[in-house]
This record gives C-alpha cells, sequence and structure tokens, in this order.
C-alpha cells in the first residue's frame, strides 16, 4: 500500500479520529473533550446509538461489525488533509482476570484485534491507540499487533510497564488498570505524564457525595437514571450488616451464603461489600449495579449504587444520556454499556497525548 507524504507543516494541524469498538461513547467523548474531532464510531450494539450520537457533536454511530469494515470505507471517512487517527478497545472478556478459566475457552471474540490490525495493515492511518486490559500483554495476540505496528512504521514505547496505565494517576476515582497504546507514524508518542499524585488521587466521595439519596429500589424523579436496583429482604439485611471495605464475613453466621460457607468459597471475599468514600471506587464491571457481584454497596446508603453512580465513576458527565426521553432504563442494557465502556477521563488523556504529540510534529 502506498502511504501518503506527509502535509508540510502549518500553525494547526487538523485531525480526525474514527472509533472501532465505539459502544456508548466514552473513548469518543473523551477525545472530543481534548479537541479532536470524532467522525465515526463503530459497534454491533445497536443499544449504544443514541447514546453516542446525542452525547457526542458530530459523531455518527456505524451499526456494523468491524470485521466487516474495508480500508477504502474507512479511509473515506476521514477529511481530505486532515491526520488520521484510529482508535479503539476490542471486547476484552477473552483476555481479561474477571473471566479468569473461561477465558481460553471463549474465542469468538479473538479475531477482533486482528481486524484492527488488518485495518492498520491495509488504510492509510497516522496515529492508532489501541486500549484494552493488562491481561492482553502475556498473549501472543498482542505480540502479533505491535508487529503490525512496527512493520508499518509506527513509533511507540516497547517498554511493558510504560504501556499499562493506572486510572486514579489521571483523575478517575476508579481501581482500574488499562493497557493504553499510542503509536505514530509521525514520530515518537507517549501518554501525557500522571496528573494526580497518590496524595491527590480522587475517592468516592469526591464524585458521589452530593447526588440524591436514593433506597434499594428507588428512582430519582429529577434523573430516571440515578435508579437503584432492589434488595431481597436477604440481602436488606446482609447490607445492613455491612461496612464500608468490609466483606460477607462482616455478617453474623445466618446471613452467610452456603456456597460462601464451602471451602471453595470462602477465597472470594471481594463480593457483598459497600465501597468507601475516602478510596476510589472498585473497577467498574457490568454487573455493577447488583450488591452481590462486587463491592458494590453504596458506602453508607442500604443499596447499591445507581446507574448513575456507575457511570460517574467510568467518568461520564452527569448530563450524559443513554436512553431516549421516556425510554426503558434496563439495568442490563446500561450496564453492559458503562461497564464496557472506556472511562471517558482515559479518552481525554489518550486525546490530549495525541494533540501534545502534533503540536511537536508542527
Amino acid at each position: 500500500m502506498k502511504r501518503r507524504p506527509y502535509r508540510e507543516k502549518t500553525p494547526h494541524v487538523a485531525a480526525t479520529a474514527v472509533d472501532l469498538f465505539c459502544g456508548a461513547g466514552g473513548l469518543t467523548h473523551g477525545l472530543l473533550d481534548a479537541g479532536i474531532n470524532v467522525a465515526t464510531g463503530y459497534d454491533i450494539d445497536p443499544d449504544c446509538e443514541y447514546a453516542y450520537e446525542h452525547n457526542n457533536r458530530g459523531a455518527k454511530f456505524k451499526n456494523q461489525s468491524v470485521a466487516d469494515l474495508t480500508s477504502t470505507t474507512l479511509e473515506a471517512l476521514y477529511p481530505a488533509g486532515h491526520i488520521r487517527i484510529l482508535v479503539g478497545c476490542a471486547p476484552c472478556q477473552p483476555f481479561s482476570k474477571y473471566t479468569q478459566g473461561q477465558a481460553l475457552e471463549k474465542k469468538n471474540d479473538w479475531p477482533l484485534l486482528n481486524h484492527f490490525a488488518r485495518l492498520i495493515k491495509t488504510a492509510d492511518i497516522d496515529i492508532v491507540s489501541m486500549e484494552n486490559v493488562p491481561e492482553l500483554q502475556r498473549h501472543d495476540i498482542f505480540l502479533d499487533f505491535l508487529d503490525t505496528l512496527t512493520h508499518a512504521g509506527f513509533h511507540f514505547t516497547t517498554e511493558p510497564e510504560k504501556q499499562v496505565v493506572y486510572c486514579p494517576d489521571y483523575g478517575l476515582a476508579q481501581h482500574r488498570s488499562r493497557l493504553v497504546l499510542v503509536a505514530s507514524r509521525l514520530g515518537p508518542i507517549e501518554l501525557i505524564p500522571p496528573t494526580h499524585t497518590p496524595a491527590k488521587h480522587r475517592n468516592v466521595a469526591d464524585v458521589l457525595r452530593k447526588l440524591p439519596t436514593l433506597a434499594a429500589g428507588e428512582i430519582c424523579p429529577a434523573d430516571p437514571l440515578h435508579r437503584a436496583s432492589r434488595l431481597s429482604p436477604t440481602n436488606l439485611r446482609r447490607i445492613r450488616h455491612s461496612t464500608p471495605g468490609g466483606t460477607w464475613r462482616d455478617w453474623p453466621p445466618g446471613l452467610v451464603a452456603k456456597c460462601h460457607k464451602k471451602k471453595t468459597g470462602k477465597t472470594y471475599p471481594a463480593v457483598y461489600g459497600r465501597m468507601e468514600w475516602d478510596k476510589p471506587s472498585p473497577t467498574i464491571t457490568t454487573q455493577f449495579f447488583g450488591f452481590g457481584n462486587g463491592r458494590f454497596g453504596h458506602p453508607e446508603q442500604d443499596r447499591a449504587i445507581s446507574l448513575r453512580e456507575g457511570a460517574i465513576l467510568q467518568s461520564f458527565p452527569r448530563r450524559y444520556q443513554f436512553v431516549k426521553p421516556g425510554g426503558t432504563c434496563s439495568f442490563a442494557t446500561i450496564g453492559r454499556m458503562v461497564g464496557n465502556a472506556v472511562p471517558v477521563r482515559l479518552g481525554e488523556v489518550v486525546g490530549k497525548s495525541i494533540s501534545r504529540h502534533l503540536t511537536h510534529c508542527e
């Protein structure tokens, strides 16, 4: 493939991004916040279309698999003369530590990262950013992805520790580590330095303390997304015996679930717990709205965190809308959109890193 010659240096470098596996738009929104134009997002989940287009000015949602995207179609999305940026987060379940022993069994999503690499090989792209779980580094498919970038003439850091980001170092109030790779054919590129020292890490209180109080099963009249799932009478008693940062081991014996009394269950303390006001939250998963699915209990109210609170911990703005007015706020659907999203703040960090790089390349 013949590459375009680089444009001559100008006072301002125009650039446009396309977001693969865009979901509800977390990465796209962060790029826009950083001043990076985004033309299009691709995803196979039609439930994401409204959230993506409504909240991300000018970006269009394509309900299409990346496996069916051709280099010709991709290149046509970029305005003439713009630096071409390709970003994305291929589904990470096959590599995640949360799938544990099932990871090697579920291979249907593995080729998606290869399709990302295919487009890098065949399309004329200038800058690439890929986000995923750190466990991906241990797999050959990641090394193959790096080989694709190298052979296509991209610059990127090869130091594994520099490829992994601890999100609180960049202002996210969530214990979350992510693999974030930025690569450029224009010259060396790295992420911007951390913006928050450990002493300045944001915590749950910083982002959730001011939200209206809710009971389990209640919906906030002013914000339909600020809704909490119901609790059974047993789980209501359990959460009342739960302390911030504690586990089910704090409960009276009569409330401990049978599965946790077994030898195999005693090694899973990080469920049925409350968050702590003065610390970042645990990693937000697609099941964050369920009290029994992790340490997702509210620090002091007797309920799991709401859909809105989960979105805020993923750094979505409080105004971010996931369904049309009057639409159904399904816990499973919105939980999936929020939990699978690239945190908006992390997308902004990627965008600022690219902007800094382009300034140095002018």
